[in-house]
């Protein structure tokens, strides 16, 4: 395992919510991605295209905070509970699979792992605590 980052989910406000950690812990984003910049966005309510649909603050500690705005039109609600994941970056396929089995297990499988459309093979879940995770192995990126 890589590391495990935090990953907060907003109603609308990540932009806002992000640039305010940002001057506190300092740092800089390393991902900053809008719904517009993905696949299928020209079917989306045009009010909500603009929304964070991925953000990451690298702070100067070295710390990673990420997140996400929740969207309407997808019947999301932030509430306690659904505000936050922990994210484990993996070092392979197998790593993801075997911790998102234990994981799940007693849980609920909120995303089937599977390769996506940002380079990665990722799941999402919640554990049988009531705690939500994703599970993420990046691919390597052919320069």
């Amino acid at each position: 395992m890589q590391a495990i980052t935090t990953y907060f989910n907003f109603m609308g406000n990540s932009e806002e919510a992000m640039n305010f950690y940002k001057s506190v812990f300092g740092g800089e984003f390393t991902t900053f991605a809008r719904f517009s910049d993905t696949p299928g966005s020209e079917n989306m309510p045009a009010h909500e295209r603009n929304k964070i649909v991925n953000i990451s603050l690298t702070t100067k500690s070295g710390a990673i905070l990420m997140a996400t705005d929740f969207l309407e039109s997808m019947e999301q609600q932030v509430q306690l509970g659904n505000n936050i994941h922990l994210v484990i970056h993996t070092d392979s396929e197998e790593e993801v699979d075997s911790l998102f089995k234990v994981l799940s297990a007693g849980g609920k499988i909120e995303m089937p792992v599977n390769k996506t459309f940002w380079g990665a093979y990722f799941g999402m879940c919640e554990d049988k605590f009531g705690i939500k995770w994703m599970l993420n192995y990046t691919y390597p990126q052919n320069n």
